[in-house]
């Protein structure tokens, strides 16, 4: 059995969803959950819990961890660099951020210029756009953005506002959708999507468990999540 870690905001409840529902048997997520330092939709889980539940992940032995909170990257510079290296020291295994990943995978599908899509507001969508365009070197050619507040409501939205969006900013200059929101259930219908706008799509928990998985040489096949999880390829 192969086990990789993901750290979560309480507030998620879709995270452990999707990964538990994968189409192969040798692999294993080990979940844990984190308080927030504040009461603003956007505020970064505490430190604490993130060096605490990352040496519990890795006294289970995980291969890798990745942080589910993609906003969090959002808003400080130095984020990723410094809550991966504090979660590796504590579990002592490679660990991401799912904004990195989300970054990562656009690269390996080779793609540059991309959309957009999340249930975040304008101004978090914003700072999005500026992250990828400055961490990753991608072109940002359209966004759209759902409004959605807390992360509640990311979760009780459904697919059909993601559809809506690619329609309403599809253009031949788009070389991949990307969706963003841990807590926006969409990874069964990436591929799908794939067919209907001829296009990879990206999301936030396709992307995490695809970089966890090429973290750790992982090299069978995630048919029916899109084609970064049915070819995967390397970073």
């Amino acid at each position: 059995m192969r086990r990789f870690g993901s750290l979560i905001p309480a507030t998620n409840t879709t995270v452990e969803y999707e990964f538990n529902r994968l189409p192969v048997d040798d692999l294993q997520l080990l979940a844990a959950r984190l308080g927030k330092g504040g009461d603003t939709p956007f505020t970064p889980s505490t430190d604490a819990d993130i060096d605490y539940q990352s040496r519990l992940l890795g006294a289970a032995k995980v291969e890798v961890l990745c942080l589910a909170q993609t906003s969090a990257s959002l808003f400080d510079d130095n984020y990723d660099d410094t809550v991966m290296k504090r979660m590796s020291d504590a579990a002592g295994a490679p660990a991401l951020t799912s904004a990195v990943a989300v970054g990562r995978a656009v690269h390996a599908l080779g793609a540059h210029r991309i959309a957009l899509v999340s249930p975040y507001s304008d101004a978090v969508i914003t700072r999005a756009k500026q992250y990828f365009q400055t961490k990753f070197d991608l072109n940002i050619v359209a966004m759209s953005g759902f409004g959605a507040t807390d992360a509640y409501a990311i979760g009780g939205l459904d697919a059909s506002h993601a559809v809506q969006a690619f329609e309403t900013i599809d253009q031949p200059g788009i070389e991949a959708f990307v969706v963003l929101g841990g807590n926006f259930p969409t990874l069964r219908y990436v591929e799908d999507w794939e067919t209907r706008f001829g296009k990879p799509v990206v999301n936030t928990n396709q992307a995490a468990l695809w970089a966890m998985l090429d973290t750790m040489n992982y090299s069978t096949p995630l048919p029916g999540l899109g084609r970064l999880l049915t070819y995967l390829p390397s970073y």
